[in-house]
């Protein structure tokens, strides 16, 4: 079978131009000057846009404190 209305190569490609990737773009946090990326939490401190949202020191606490559990349970 043919096909009635085939596209060009141009047209496609043209269609696909925004198919390519793009590059993950960084910035400094504002609290702690460490590269992170843009619109997410900092994974140094925890801050997001002047604010604290993650306690890391909780975090990695709890952590430790689970792990400590699950090495008991064996």
């Amino acid at each position: 079978m043919v096909v009635r209305m085939r596209h060009t190569k141009s047209h496609t490609a043209n269609r696909r131009s925004h198919h390519a990737l793009k590059s993950i773009s960084f910035t400094k946090c504002e609290n702690c000057k460490v590269l992170k990326r843009r619109h997410n939490v900092c994974v140094s401190c925890g801050f997001y846009r002047g604010m604290k949202v993650i306690d890391l020191i909780k975090k990695t606490e709890k952590k430790q404190k689970k792990e400590k559990a699950k090495k008991l349970e064996k």
